[in-house]
């Protein structure tokens, strides 16, 4: 993953380091290189797997940017099933000023949908409704992601935070609100060494070209 990963000991949480835009990055922690842990996003789902023993320290999710300083309100995903529900994953885990604050799917009901879908939200009253089995984040924001530790697989899609659907950032920049608020950190191909080098590239259509992220 490009952004810093750090496992907490016991838990295996995927924590980002550093700010950009709002935006989901997928990858995984997987220290002693089993290749069990896999994540992807397609045509709108996050898909997770974690082929191995939930002993394994190993983890598949997505580091969620751009929403350091705020303050947690809310957040939410909907699973293919409530059997992707396995041990309170998949589970967002939130680090904030007060401290790490775990959100598992078996600490709400969900909301079964037509289509057979379940979408669990996260919000203080649905953990009082849940009868308070995790506290509800508190402080400001600093780090969040979405993961699955344990066995198996989930397909997560209408992810959000604080009432924002988080998606995967476009592969080039399509104007210049993609390149601000730290957004031009998120390109690759091309990479930018600052905003104003992303946004001169989009103004010029690409003519302009890139110097290169920053040394």
């Amino acid at each position: 993953m490009k952004r810093l990963l750090i496992v907490a000991v016991a838990v295996s949480a995927l924590v980002l380091a550093g700010t950009a835009a709002a935006t989901l990055v997928p990858g995984v922690f997987d220290p002693g290189n089993t290749g069990c842990p896999k994540a992807s996003f397609a045509n709108g789902v996050l898909h997770l797997e974690k082929n191995c023993a939930t002993s394994t320290n190993a983890a598949a999710g997505a580091d969620i940017t751009g929403l350091e300083g705020q303050t947690f309100t809310s957040a939410s995903f909907t699973l293919a099933s409530t059997a992707q529900c396995q041990g309170g994953s998949p589970r967002f885990d939130v680090v904030t000023t007060n401290g790490l604050f775990f959100l598992g799917c078996n600490n709400v009901t969900p909301v079964i949908n037509a289509n057979g879908t379940a979408t669990y939200t996260f919000t203080a009253a649905t953990i009082a409704a849940g009868g308070n089995q995790v506290p509800f984040p508190t402080g400001t924001i600093q780090a969040i992601d979405v993961l699955i530790d344990v066995q198996g697989t989930a397909d997560l899609t209408n992810i959000t935070v604080n009432g924002q659907v988080q998606v995967p950032a476009p592969a080039t920049p399509k104007s210049k609100d993609d390149c601000k608020n730290g957004g031009w950190k998120n390109f690759t191909n091309p990479a930018f060494k600052n905003q104003g080098d992303c946004v001169s590239f989009v103004a010029t259509g690409g003519r302009n070209k890139p110097a290169g992220p920053p040394p």
